[in-house]
């Protein structure tokens, strides 16, 4: 079930466009700067049917990346966690649909300017939980030269990586508050500096592996 639970929010989002598509304006907007006010337009087809597409799309090449790894026969020590975050990463996306759709027909949904990093950070702490579970491969994870090169510097700059994109998913959520020009540099800085740290972590503890 849980392969085949991204279904549920990918019809859902189609079916929703669907109905309300006569009542979207065109051009709508579908992009938005940090001010939280709109800087992009598309007609209302993209707007309607784009992003839902994008996510059907998504959910076939993320299920079928384990088929076309070397190291495939991992998947099965972590595919309860891999499919977590495939239908987490295909729900964010249909919510962010959502809410595309609602600014657009002016419902009272969030601004997406908040919505998005406060997705995003939810999405963070999730597989900051889970990424210690992740077994070597070459898909899935904290990809460096290092942890490809061995399963003790992959074992443990995920355990290390997961405290990192925890920490970095609870800032993001936090940023939310802030005035959208700090928050989105809070937002940043906290993505990209726990990405930095557990590739130089990985490095580190390679490093420490040579003779």
């Amino acid at each position: 079930m849980r392969k085949w639970f991204p279904a549920i929010p990918i019809a859902g989002a189609f079916l929703l466009s669907a109905a309300v598509y006569s009542r979207l304006p065109s051009p709508m907007a579908t992009h938005w700067g940090i001010n939280g006010e709109p800087n992009g337009y598309s007609s209302r087809a993209v707007g309607a049917f784009l992003m839902p597409a994008l996510a059907l799309v998504l959910w076939a090449f993320l299920r079928g990346l384990p088929i076309i790894d070397p190291r495939r026969a991992n998947y099965a020590r972590f595919q309860g966690t891999y499919d977590l975050v495939v239908n987490a990463v295909i729900t964010l996306l249909a919510a962010i649909h959502v809410v595309v759709l609602g600014t657009a027909l002016h419902w009272p949904v969030p601004r997406i300017d908040r919505m998005a990093p406060l997705g995003v950070g939810a999405l963070m702490l999730l597989l900051g939980n889970v990424l210690p579970r992740a077994r070597p491969n070459w898909w899935f994870g904290i990809r460096t030269p290092w942890t490809l090169s061995s399963d003790t510097v992959w074992t443990r700059t995920h355990r290390v990586g997961g405290y990192f994109m925890t920490a970095a998913g609870a800032i993001a959520i936090c940023s939310v508050f802030l005035p959208p020009a700090a928050g989105f540099v809070v937002f940043m800085v906290a993505v990209l500096g726990a990405s930095l740290a557990s590739v130089v972590y990985s490095y580190v503890v390679w490093k420490e592996e040579q003779p």
